[in-house]
Parts: C-alpha cells; sequence; structure tokens
C-alpha cells in the first residue's frame, strides 16, 4: 500500500486528531481534503489548521453545486424524509464526500482513505459503502472506532499537540452542517427528556422571538426544480440559502427527534433544516395539484424507498439509480408556483397555480358553473360497490362469515 492516505477533513475535533493519530500509529503520511457542500466558514484557516496539525498536503474543493443539482434535487423531487420528520442532511452529503475521497486517492496515489466517523453512527456506513461501490481496492481507515478516546480525552489529545479547536468541555455538541440543513447531537441532548437549550440553534429563531408579522414567499418551480423566489430567478444554492434565511428568521425548521440508526440503536438528533422542509412543502404541494391520484399514490411507496436507501447509504446502489429514473420521469408537468405563509415556527403552503394544473374549477365547485355529472355518480358508486356486494350476497346464502 502506499504510504499516503486521504483523510475526509471537515476541520472539527475527530479530524484534526486524526492527522496526528493515524501517523503516530499507522506510519502514514496524510493529506486533508475538505469537501465544502455548504455552510462552511473560514475555509482558508481549515486548511491551515490541518497543516498546523501534520498533513503533508491539505485542500478545499467547492461541491456545493454538485451537491444540490446532483443529490439534494433528486431527494427533493422525492420528498424525502427519513421516518417521515428527517430530511437526510449529513446521508445527501456523505455519498458526494466517498466520490471526492476517491477521486483524491487517484490523483494522489494514495492506497488508502480514511474519515472521522465513529463506530456508534451512520455516517461510517455510507462513506465506506460510497468508497467501495466506486474503488474496492482502497484501504479504509475508521480511526476513530480504534483510538477508544471519550470527546474529552479527545480535546486534551489535540490540546497536547497544540491544534486548536472551537469545541471545549462545557460545550461538548457534535454539529454537522452542509447546504441542506444542520444536525446537532451529544451533550445535553443525549437526554431524550431535556429540552434542547436555545445555544444548540444556530440557523432559527424561537418561535417565540419570531416577527409578529407573517411573511408570504412565493416559490417558482419548472419541472420539479425551484427556480425562483418571488419573481427573482436564482441557482439552486442561492435559492436555498435565500430560504433558509426566511425561514429560519420566522423560527421554522426545527426538528428533534428520536431517530433510528442503521446501526441498529436509537439517537437523539437535532436538525434545523428550514429551507428543506419549506421546499418539501411547496414541492409536494405543487405536485398534488398537477399529477394524478395513482401517480401520487404509487410515488409515494417510491418515495419511501429512496428516502430509506439514501439513510442506508445505498446511493451508489442500482435501485437508487431506478428510482431516481422514475422520479424524474414524474416531473416534467411539475411547474407552477406556491405561496408560502411563514408565521411564529409555521410555514404554511396557501396558494397554488400552475399551467398543468388538473384541478377544474368547474367540477368541483357547487355554484351554478357545476359541470359534474351528478346522474353518473349512482352507476359508479353500483359498479365500484358491486364485487362486495356479490361477496355479501353470497355469504348470506351460504352462512359464510362476513365483516362485524
Amino acid at each position: 500500500m502506499s504510504d499516503k492516505v486521504i483523510l475526509a477533513y471537515s476541520g472539527g475535533l475527530d479530524t484534526s486528531a486524526l492527522i496526528p493519530w493515524i501517523k503516530e500509529n499507522k506510519g502514514l503520511d496524510v493529506v486533508a481534503v475538505l469537501v465544502d457542500v455548504g455552510r462552511m466558514k473560514d475555509v482558508d484557516k481549515l486548511v491551515e489548521r490541518a497543516l498546523a496539525a501534520g498533513a503533508v498536503a491539505a485542500e478545499a474543493i467547492d461541491a456545493k453545486d454538485e451537491l444540490a443539482q446532483d443529490y439534494i434535487l433528486p431527494a427533493l423531487m422525492a420528498n424525502a424524509l427519513y421516518e417521515d420528520k428527517y430530511p437526510l442532511v449529513s446521508s445527501l452529503s456523505r455519498p458526494l464526500i466517498a466520490k471526492k475521497l476517491v477521486e483524491k486517492a487517484h490523483q494522489h496515489g494514495a492506497g488508502a482513505v480514511a474519515h472521522g466517523c465513529t463506530a456508534k453512527g451512520n455516517d461510517q456506513v455510507r462513506i465506506e459503502i460510497g468508497v467501495r461501490s466506486l474503488d474496492p481496492s482502497l484501504q479504509i481507515l475508521g480511526p476513530a472506532r480504534e483510538w477508544g478516546m471519550s470527546r474529552e480525552e479527545l480535546l486534551d489529545y489535540v490540546a497536547e499537540r497544540g491544534i486548536p479547536v472551537p469545541l471545549t468541555k462545557k460545550s461538548p455538541y457534535s454539529i454537522d452542517e452542509n447546504l441542506w440543513g444542520r444536525s446537532n447531537e451529544c451533550g445535553i441532548l443525549e437526554d431524550p427528556w431535556v429540552a434542547p437549550p436555545e445555544d444548540a440553534y444556530a440557523w432559527t429563531v424561537s418561535a417565540q422571538d419570531a416577527p409578529d408579522e407573517p411573511q408570504i414567499v412565493e416559490v417558482d418551480f419548472e419541472q420539479g426544480v425551484p427556480v425562483a423566489v418571488d419573481g427573482q430567478k436564482m441557482g439552486l444554492v442561492q435559492l436555498i440559502e435565500h430560504i433558509d434565511r426566511i425561514a429560519g428568521a420566522h423560527g421554522f425548521g426545527r426538528v428533534d427527534m428520536i431517530e433510528n440508526r442503521l446501526v441498529g440503536i436509537k439517537s437523539r438528533e437535532i436538525y434545523e433544516v428550514p429551507a428543506a422542509l419549506s421546499l418539501i412543502a411547496a414541492h409536494k404541494e405543487l405536485e398534488d395539484l398537477v399529477l394524478t391520484r395513482d401517480l401520487i399514490h404509487f410515488k409515494r411507496t417510491i418515495e419511501q424507498k429512496l428516502a430509506d436507501m439514501i439513510y442506508e447509504g445505498q446511493w451508489f446502489d442500482p435501485l437508487t439509480d431506478a428510482c431516481k429514473a422514475f422520479l424524474f420521469s414524474t416531473q416534467e408537468r411539475v411547474s407552477g408556483t406556491i405561496r408560502l405563509r411563514y408565521y411564529k415556527g409555521n410555514c404554511v403552503p396557501e396558494g397554488r397555480r400552475s399551467p398543468n394544473s388538473i384541478y377544474n374549477y368547474n367540477l368541483v365547485t357547487y355554484t351554478a358553473d357545476d359541470d359534474f355529472s351528478h346522474e353518473a355518480a349512482q352507476g359508479f358508486i353500483e359498479l365500484w360497490g358491486l364485487p362486495i356486494e356479490v361477496w355479501a350476497r353470497v355469504g348470506k346464502q351460504t352462512g359464510a362469515g362476513g365483516p362485524a
């Protein structure tokens, strides 16, 4: 194996400690690769921190557009929520990070990649399966499963080596951020009975501190892709960030959930996902206006399956590709505008319009404009209920059991 390893570097506690630990315990030179998937501040300083920690090279990759177009967008078209709550924040970035690790391993001639995921988390599965899917020949190191250090011991470890990290023993949150949202765990949050303190949140205000006046926002979609806010055209990255600021300022987008992790344990997770939940709500509302009932109902099956596949680290599985192909095929008519109302922690879709709407006023109205065939209703009911009627008649004649 080459004497180089490509490390998925975030600049946080775990990956900062990994650099000297790998050198000291594995005898490998570390190339730190920071994949910017959004919300990353002071990228140059993080690269400097990696070099100061002992990396032989460190570089940052701007992957925000790729995350938005190739990962977030398919999830949005699927209205993807794991366990009906979580919009797959970290789950979506991990396969992209795995892809970049493999690319850099090839570029630097490295025989191994490394990550800072713990044995209790889902991310180890997502990254390692991603790497194995793309290049099974690469060795994968997960030192956080080996070193046996607590977070307090890690803080001492990096302090002894003069590596500055933005954590203290008093505030030991574990935070992951990207374009699609922010996750937070550890510390006081590990007690599911304790309400999250306000310092656990960074992107959203509390509902009680939100503005006293609602804000109305219109989101335009073209073939399932959000393209404008209040008539202003935006790229997908800019649009997500714009909605995040608006929704977060009104206290919308907090998720506090007990989550069933892939590794078999339950965890308490705090998410801030104002743009993700807003856009999913708007997109689903538009689909309800333009897609047929059977397509919507069947699509839910695919949506749930894709959400589970993403959560479970199976992004590069052929079934994921098949699910995405189906989803893309459903979006041709998903164009129009959804009006959202933000107020005190809520986001309510309150207006819908589309040139492809199959909502017909003349069929649903009870006014004189009614075009619905009332005469056809009786015959429809008779035919629709005919199988149950026959079943009941036979049961009555034979004495067989029926509904209680």
